[in-house]
């Protein structure tokens, strides 16, 4: 069974890496960090949002969302989203939505642009998804 541990670089970064079981493949691990300015944040994402590494992420993002109108995930560094992770970001946009924020995605890479069209989640996440728009802070 795999197990995840949460690594804290400093209050705002965090690392997440999947704990393999042993013969396993290669680790899958995530790390973020997160600006805050006024009732917005930006969090820049590095890695992989997959299995593993979901839960932990959605917990601290989660945290986010009664302090912030806006959560904006930075999608940069994010090489691949598995099911688990697609799951995590509705799980997030759903729970923003329902608390009175706002969950919005920019600078989508290839893979994770193909995964949210081929699924139909990508005008869910509004307009800055295609226009790849990025936050001043």
């Amino acid at each position: 069974m795999r197990q995840s541990g949460v690594d804290p670089v400093s209050p705002d970064a965090i690392s997440i890496k999947e704990k393999p079981m042993p013969n396993a493949p290669a680790m899958n691990s995530l790390a973020f960090n997160v600006e805050r300015k006024g009732d917005a944040a930006l969090v820049h994402c590095r890695g992989r949002l997959v299995s593993g590494v979901c839960g932990p992420f959605y917990d601290k993002i989660h945290a986010l969302i009664p302090e912030n109108k806006r959560i904006v995930l930075d999608l940069t560094d994010l090489a691949f989203v598995d099911s688990m992770g697609l799951g995590t970001l509705v799980r997030l946009y759903v729970s923003a939505k329902s608390g009175g924020s706002c969950l919005q995605l920019i600078n989508l890479g290839k893979q994770v642009r193909e995964l949210l069209g081929i699924t139909h989640l990508l005008s869910l996440f509004g307009d800055m998804c295609e226009k790849g728009v990025t936050m001043k802070f």
